[in-house]
């Protein structure tokens, strides 16, 4: 059995805004295989994270590999293209008219836009094949404000599989949506989650009910700090999560779903 590549690698990380540490220092390992989810309150540097992760914030202290790469040593923008992002942040950047088959296809380069670069028809094939793995290959000619949110992150996921990704960081994908969006959103991710040719993944979330099933691993921060970090067996419990969210919690897996509630 061949051994998982490393995807990302970070060394005593933080991150300070002025004279706040918002993250860190943290110290994190992931392979190819694992599907990792980043669980915290507002405010605990869940976004900052992926912004590190995605070379779009360079860390006050640390160094970060991602892919093998290190950054500082290495051209971010052709790193980007190997990274599928979707963020609420990215999806306020897209033209409200753009289709869902050109969000997709530009992904190609790490763009937001088609025109800036030349796309073959293998490149549409690709991206009308992404937008069908998450089951939404009729968004391809609709317009990205005609879509629902659930519509629009299915678009955003698809675009996270375009060009061959070697890592996916998902930011609150589910956010916004209701819960019949949620829970078909959830469904497709674990249907990708579960596919041996999914990338590394990271998924951040306010909400247990919202880890799709075949997740391995769990990271808890609280105040930019690592609360647990490892096997989401061993990271995901009543106490670990009570301590993380400073509120006594319950906890189930039922049916490879986490659920969650306030302890009476």
């Amino acid at each position: 059995m061949a051994v998982p590549s490393s995807a990302v690698v970070l060394r005593e990380v933080s991150v300070r805004y002025e004279d706040k540490t918002v993250l860190g220092p943290l110290d994190l390992d992931i392979t190819s295989s694992d599907r990792w989810v980043v669980l915290g309150p507002n405010g605990s540097g869940k976004t900052t994270l992926i912004k590190v992760l995605s070379l779009y914030r360079y860390p006050t202290t640390g160094t970060v590999r991602v892919l093998d790469q290190t950054w500082g040593a290495t051209d971010v923008r052709e790193l980007r293209q190997r990274i599928g992002l979707a963020s609420s942040s990215l999806r306020d950047q897209f033209r409200s008219d753009i289709s869902g088959l050109d969000i997709v296809m530009a992904a190609r380069y790490a763009a937001l836009e088609t025109w800036w670069h030349q796309y073959s028809d293998a490149d549409r094939d690709a991206a009308l094949a992404c937008l069908t793995r998450v089951g939404a290959p009729e968004l391809a000619d609709r317009k990205f404000h005609t879509m629902s949110s659930g519509e629009q992150q299915r678009v955003q996921l698809a675009r996270t599989l375009m060009g061959n990704p070697g890592l996916l960081l998902l930011d609150e994908p589910t956010a916004g949506l209701d819960l019949v969006g949620r829970e078909q959103l959830v469904s497709t991710l674990a249907s990708v989650a579960s596919d041996a040719q999914t990338p590394a993944t990271v998924l951040v979330t306010h909400h247990t009910d919202e880890i799709p099933p075949g997740f391995t691993h769990g990271l808890l921060l609280r105040d930019g700090e690592v609360m647990a970090s490892g096997p989401i067996d061993q990271v995901l419990t009543a106490d670990s999560l009570s301590e993380c969210f400073g509120l006594r919690l319950e906890l189930e897996n039922r049916d490879g779903r986490w659920l969650s509630w306030a302890s009476s």
